[in-house]
């Protein structure tokens, strides 16, 4: 993970326009929140399941960056007085208290973008017309109106409300899990795997994508993030629909567990190339923050 991070981000760097390209105000909000500290989870994810799939070389690479370009955009936006009012990301002031609301959106809007060109002029590049096209469609189905964008939807409007099973898990699959999954499914994309192998690297992502947010409630509930984010617990400030709020805490990590389990069964037949995909399976409920 920690190899993986430091190759991401150096790539990253170069891909991003410097702080001193004009207009500096846009692009050090932008960098501001790319260099924050994150695991870059979802880039070493896609990665490790390209390489699983039999993919060897960079790239892979463009297609990384531009996944964590679109999580860190929804990062900047997530943390709005409008959408969930955060003052604290990664131990850090939000960027809209950096830089203020309007700055914060723009960059938001920007990474988005530059995301997706990264993808059409890099990824292109390295991949072809055909595989390009597969990878966009696929990443840009996860994130919109039927995937991330929806589940922050369902979020706000489930504040304040007691939901049951159905929402909180519609909620999670599609606000986290649809990202994570499609992490998975666009290195597989990219590998050109066959399509029985990336229903399993699917099904990897989407149940390791939802035990990793179940995994974040709980450590939200417990206090478990520290001085990462702001104050109390956001979740029970805003009210929000979480699963230890509708299943309790005992029943959510067993939750956890069970998909996690369920996940690396998944992909184990694929043999020592899965053995990275395995051990990220473990990380998400052993993780601390």
């Amino acid at each position: 993970m920690e190899t993986g991070r430091k190759e991401i981000e150096a790539a990253l760097d170069a891909y991003l326009p410097p702080e001193t390209e004009y207009p500096q105000s846009l692009h050090k909000s932008i960098r501001y929140s790319v260099f924050s500290g994150g695991k870059r989870f979802r880039p070493i994810l896609c990665r490790a399941c390209f390489e699983a799939c039999g993919g060897d070389g960079s790239s892979v690479m463009p297609v990384a960056c531009a996944i964590e370009l679109v999580h860190t955009y929804s990062l900047i936006h997530d943390d709005l007085p409008c959408m969930d009012d955060d003052d604290l990301r990664r131990g850090k002031p939000t960027n809209h208290k950096v830089f203020g609301e309007a700055m914060a959106v723009l960059a938001g809007d920007a990474l988005l973008t530059l995301a997706v060109d990264l993808l059409v002029r890099e990824g292109a590049r390295e991949l072809g017309a055909a595989r390009t096209i597969g990878v966009l469609e696929d990443l840009l189905h996860a994130i919109g109106s039927e995937g991330m964008v929806a589940g922050q939807v369902v979020d706000m409007e489930s504040e304040g409300r007691g939901v049951g099973a159905e929402t909180i898990e519609y909620i999670h699959s599609h606000k986290t899990a649809a990202l994570i999954e499609a992490s998975g499914r666009c290195g597989a994309l990219v590998a050109e795997a066959g399509e029985a192998l990336i229903a399993c690297i699917s099904e990897y992502g989407r149940k390791l994508g939802l035990a990793f947010q179940i995994t974040d409630d709980i450590l939200d509930a417990e206090g478990g993030f520290g001085d990462l984010k702001s104050g109390a617990s956001l979740d029970k400030r805003k009210h929000k629909a979480t699963y230890p709020g509708v299943f309790g805490l005992g029943m959510s990590r067993q939750m956890a567990a069970r998909l996690v389990d369920e996940a690396k069964d998944s992909v184990a037949h694929i043999g020592v190339g899965a053995l990275p995909l395995l051990s990220m399976a473990d990380l998400v409920i052993r993780r601390s923050s």
